[in-house]
């Protein structure tokens, strides 16, 4: 489905700057389709191949406070012009028209406003308020609301609704629903809905609130006093205590320029805010979790750090000390948590550091650049762990043993370890290239020579259900050593 800005600019003559303001319009009248219980239709005018004249629905809204009246998408419709005179007349006239018109499976001709749409001077489109029938009796509360509808559609023709600076009523703040506060000039109560009224007590407000401003009600809210002295929309939180808050979002009423008026609409968010502090709670004590496993488990790395240094025996220190490196490859995946706890955990800050853990521990006799390429982006923590356990031993392997004793690379030359990611097909995908010496040829994976690839070897495949794959690059493709690791995303560790 094309958007509005795609629909305007290749079936109207409208410019960019009209475009943004339809936009912008279209960002806010949600607003009016609640406080005129209506479904609304934005058309602009356009020309078919036949020369008739059409308008095209560059927007539509339905009401959340009352049952739609048109049950079709009409985004992107052409609709003759004879179909629509009231539409044409507010077009000519650049007033609103008000009248009936008749609809497709509806039963009876409709109530409909047309409201012109200006900008800079110009009529630039028509919106179109259909109304359906009325439940009954109007009460107070409706007819205040139509009341404001009316003073908001004088904007839109005029052009100072919508507002340059800002959104009203769109995704995340209050609606009508939620709870109406109308004030005059001076910043007045003038009326107050059921749900308003609510807030007002939740804030402590037990008296009346009619013909008294929030400074009298003892309400701190400084966005009030910003819309009726800027005329622009502000949103505002007022807490009191722990368990208690109130967002209010002024939509200021203008006319001839001036602020004659403020719309406040009020939501009790207090549950919403109790929720935010125990997720943030909970994220707290994740993250502490993760970083003393990670002190924990530096602290263990510590311990076999000065044990290998005690000991006399090559075998004993060498071991100690890849057990040393193992530990660490594990704390560089909750060091990372630590910092942004979850389920999932940016991979890639965790192959930087296993990069900088293998050139800060592994002793090359010859000089080796490790390059990294492409990116894993995301993963889950259970699949993150044993990969980077993986990776750590499988590059610490090529910087030990790629360049002993080969007479393939210049002592002036730089070895080079290059690892590659990126996912394909559901699958994340690790290759290890370097330019040594290769592989044995009684070399067989099956039957590892080291306990660091039997410990590779086992995580890609039994932990991770994945594969594995090593063998020696040929000397005419460069020589060395290339080893290809899949593991499925998706798999149930």
């Amino acid at each position: 489905m094309a958007t509005l800005a795609e629909l305007a600019a290749s079936r109207t003559r409208l410019g960019e700057a009209s475009i943004d303001h339809l936009l912008r319009l279209t960002a806010s009248w949600s607003l009016l389709s609640d406080l005129s219980f209506s479904d609304l239709l934005l058309m602009a005018q356009v020309e078919d191949a036949t020369g008739d004249e059409c308008f095209v629905v560059l927007g539509q809204m339905r009401p959340n406070n009352r049952a739609t009246l048109i049950d079709d998408d009409l985004l992107g419709s052409t609709q003759p012009a004879q179909n629509w005179p009231l539409v044409r007349q507010s077009f000519d006239s650049a007033t609103r028209v008000e009248g009936e018109v008749e609809l497709d499976n509806v039963a009876g001709a409709v109530p409909v406003w047309c409201v012109p749409v200006r900008h800079d001077g110009a009529v630039i489109a028509v919106m179109v308020r259909l109304q359906g029938p009325l439940r009954g009796p109007s009460s107070l509360y409706e007819g205040q609301y139509f009341s404001v509808f009316k003073r908001l559609c004088a904007m839109v023709s005029d052009g100072s609704f919508p507002y340059r600076e800002d959104a009203v009523a769109g995704p995340g703040l209050p609606r009508v629903g939620d709870g109406v506060i109308l004030m005059d000039r001076l910043g007045q109560v003038e009326f107050a809905t059921p749900n308003a009224v609510n807030a007002l007590h939740r804030l402590g407000v037990y008296t009346s609130s009619e013909g008294r401003t929030f400074d009298e009600l003892g309400v701190r809210a400084k966005a009030i006093g910003r819309s009726l002295e800027f005329g622009i929309p502000t949103l505002e939180e007022i807490d009191v205590g722990h368990d208690v808050a109130i967002l209010v979002h002024g939509v200021p009423i203008i006319s001839e320029h001036r602020v004659t008026g403020v719309l406040t609409i009020v939501r009790d968010v207090s549950d919403i805010r109790h929720l935010d502090r125990v997720v943030l709670s909970k994220e707290t004590a994740v993250r502490e979790v993760h970083h003393r496993v990670k002190n924990n488990l530096q602290t263990i790395s510590s311990l076999l750090r000065l044990q290998a240094r005690r000991s006399e025996e090559v075998e004993t220190k060498t071991a100690l000390k890849e057990a040393e490196r193992r530990v660490r490859s594990i704390a560089v995946v909750h060091e990372v948590l630590s910092r942004e706890p979850g389920e999932d955990v940016v991979f890639d800050e965790i192959v930087r550091s296993l990069v900088l853990l293998v050139e800060d521990t592994v002793l090359a006799l010859h000089p080796v650049e490790i390059v990294v390429n492409g990116e894993l982006g995301v993963l889950s923590t259970d699949l993150a762990t044993p990969l980077a356990v993986a990776l750590a031993e499988l590059l610490t392997n090529a910087v030990e043993h790629a360049f002993v004793d080969f007479g393939g690379v210049d002592n002036h030359d730089v070895g080079v370890v290059t690892l590659n990611l990126y996912q394909e097909n559901g699958q994340a995908i690790a290759e290890i290239r370097d330019n040594g010496r290769g592989l044995g040829e009684d070399f067989s994976l099956e039957i590892p020579t080291s306990l660091g690839l039997s410990i590779v070897r086992d995580l890609i495949r039994a932990q991770l259900y994945g594969e594995i794959v090593m063998n020696s690059v040929p000397l005419v493709d460069g020589g060395g050593t290339f080893v290809r690791v899949s593991v499925p995303l998706d798999a149930r560790l």
